[in-house]
Formats: structure tokens, sequence, C-alpha cells
């Protein structure tokens, strides 16, 4: 994530915000959220109702969100079912955080797409990267072995599937593996991402730990921010080998600062939800 982009947009607060509590988990609804409950939920984190509105808009149009009716009648937002596939997979890098060993492999996704399907050429580069795919060569992308269903699923859903061919096996080129890693992927970038986390929310975490109790709109806002910083992490970085990563690498001090503030701050957060949305 660049400076000039944006930390926070309501779009990606919204669907942040449907990945914690909005998915029928841990006492969120499984059906529509209310679109009066969403505008309250989202102005606790400076959100105004014009803004989530027309994001709404966005997601509906992109076919993450459907309109549908609350059991009490009120009109209201759910999850398509290819949004809950995306946020499922999400869960395993997000909250579990997977990392790699040296032995379990890599995973290839070889593509050829014909020059009149130039626009499919770019999503396929887009949608890889943003899975964490690093470049081996051109039309030739890599990434640890365990991103396998979740890149299939998301090939399959954005019907990119026939232009890729996937394979898994070990590194045998004539440079050391750290080498090559250190080619695939912008290390730098990755490290200066991860400290970025660090420096905006290790001291949010450092509060909380003096805090008691934990009062719950400060706690679901705090949650929410982290989780819509910390969510896209897990993509650029998605878990590469200890080993072959600089002795310094500041990941798994970042993963373990959103543990920390998931474990304190998530259910604490879900007791300001819970009245909005009932």
């Amino acid at each position: 994530m660049t400076d000039q982009q944006p930390l926070h947009t309501p779009r990606s607060l919204i669907v942040t915000f449907y990945g914690a509590y909005g998915r029928g988990n841990a006492g969120g609804p499984a059906g529509p959220v209310p679109i009066a409950a969403l505008i309250r939920l989202l102005g606790a984190v400076g959100v105004d109702s014009p803004s989530v509105r027309s994001a709404v808009s966005r997601l509906k149009r992109r076919g993450l969100l459907v309109a549908g009716r609350t059991p009490g009648g009120a009109a209201g937002y759910g999850l398509s079912e290819g949004a809950r596939q995306l946020l499922d997979d999400g869960d395993r890098r997000i909250y579990g955080r997977p990392s790699a060993r040296t032995g379990h492999g890599w995973l290839l996704a070889v593509f050829s797409v014909p020059e009149h399907e130039r626009h499919k050429r770019h999503l396929l580069r887009s949608r890889l990267s943003r899975l964490g795919f690093g470049t081996a060569a051109p039309g030739v992308w890599i990434a640890p072995a365990h991103v396998h269903e979740e890149t299939r699923h998301t090939l399959e859903r954005l019907g990119l599937a026939s232009y890729v061919d996937l394979f898994r096996g070990s590194h045998l080129g004539f440079e050391p593996t750290a080498e090559s890693v250190a080619r695939w992927w912008d290390l730098d970038a990755l490290a200066a991402q991860h400290r970025a986390f660090l420096d905006a929310h290790e001291p949010v975490l450092r509060r909380w730990s003096r805090r008691k109790p934990v009062p719950p709109e400060a706690a679901y806002r705090d949650y929410l921010l982290a989780l819509d910083r910390w969510r896209r992490l897990p993509y650029a970085d998605p878990g590469l080998p200890a080993g072959l990563l600089p002795p310094d690498w500041p990941g798994s001090r970042a993963a373990r600062v959103f543990a920390a503030l998931h474990a304190r701050l998530r259910d604490a957060g879900e007791r300001f939800v819970a009245p909005a949305l009932a």
C-alpha cells in the first residue's frame, strides 16, 4: 500500500464489516443487514451516509452484495454466494496466517491469453498479484503451495480458469532459493507494509492491554480499522517460508499484533454491533 492510497475506503470498510460481523458467524446475521444499521455502524468509523449508500451500490453492481429484506421487513443487503466464498477463502489467511516451509513446495500458475482478450490478461495478472503470487517469468507466476485451493476458487469465480495451468513442485534452480524469492517478490515493499501496520496498531494494542473493562463501541471501532488494514497484508505477503526471508522480517510480529487485537476486541465489538442489528 502506497502513501497515496487511502487507508480506509467506505467500500473496503463495508467488506471488512461483513467479513467480521455479517456472515452469520459468532452471532452475526445470516441474512441481509438493514441499510439503516449499516449506516449507523459505518458511521462509528467515520463513514457518512451518502458514502455508505454509494459504496453499497458499487458492491451490488460487482455482484458482492444482494438486496433483500430482513425478517422484520426492513430493506437490507446480504452477501452473494460468490462473496461468501471469497470471505471464507480469506479466513484462513487473515485469521490463521499460514506460513509455508521450504519443503512444502510451490504453486506455479502458467497462463496464456489471446491477444484479442487483452483485458482478461490484465485481470488475470491483477488477481494473481492480489492472491500474493510473485513473478518468476513472463506468464509464469509463483506462490507457496498452500494457496492452491483459494487460487482455484478465484479463477473459477472470475471465469479465468481456462487460461491457466496450475502446477506444484520444488525449486531446482541454479541460485539459492532465497535469492530467487527476492527476485519474485519485492521484499522491501512488503516489509514496509508490515512496519506501517505495526506503527499504526501496535500502540493501539498497548493501550488496550492496560484498559479494563472493554467498551464495546471503542473495541468495535479499533478492531474494524485494524482488520481493514491487516486483511490486505496476508495477500501481499502470502506466508513465505521464514527461512527464505531476511532475519529481521517484521511479518511475524505484525501477525502477532493482529492476533492479539482480534482476541481482545472482536467479541467486545460484537456487543456494539448486535443492538444496532436488532
